[in-house]
């Protein structure tokens, strides 16, 4: 959905310096994993120096799905943490870079706490939704104490969250 939409046209203009590439999507999101394959399909035809695509698709569950209630929101959050961890270690990401989805949330604790365990320290980056123009999601409330960088892109968010980085519309 919306969310896709936004991360791919950030990735449009990231340095091939980040690859493979791993998306990790949400195991009932479908959609998604087929706009990621037309994605990188289309940025390897666009650049002949590149073989195949680089990059994986990894699956854990939600935290939240839609209409679930917001107690049992912790278990399932917790679960899909569970899952995180052991792949955010695998991977061993320099950078996540997410922009929203309940799914970005344990995959950002895992890696900062790869960082805390010193096993690696990964950069954080968080861009709030486009559609968030006076508030943020309940994923950018979480993740801006914890993300490296914070990016906003109204003005009454960067007034509001000084820690924040304004850029404008980037997507």
């Amino acid at each position: 959905g919306g969310h896709t939409t936004e991360i791919l046209r950030l990735l449009e203009n990231l340095s091939n310096a980040y690859s493979p590439r791993h998306y990790i999507i949400a195991d009932t999101d479908e959609m998604s994993a087929h706009r990621i394959h037309s994605f990188e399909r289309s940025r390897a035809d666009r650049d002949p120096s590149t073989m195949a695509p680089k990059y994986c698709i990894h699956l854990i569950p939600r935290s939240r799905e839609v209409q679930q209630s917001w107690l049992s929101t912790v278990f399932t959050t917790l679960y899909s943490m569970w899952l995180s961890f052991p792949l955010t270690h695998r991977i061993k990401p320099d950078l996540v870079l997410c922009n929203g989805p309940g799914t970005c949330v344990p995959i950002c604790i895992s890696a900062l706490l790869l960082g805390i365990l010193g096993i690696k320290k990964v950069i954080i980056v968080y861009v709030e939704s486009i559609c968030r123009v006076e508030h943020l999601s309940l994923s950018g409330k979480i993740l801006f104490h914890l993300s490296d960088y914070f990016i906003v892109q109204w003005p009454a968010l960067k007034e509001k969250y000084p820690k924040s980085v304004y850029l404008g519309r980037i997507v």
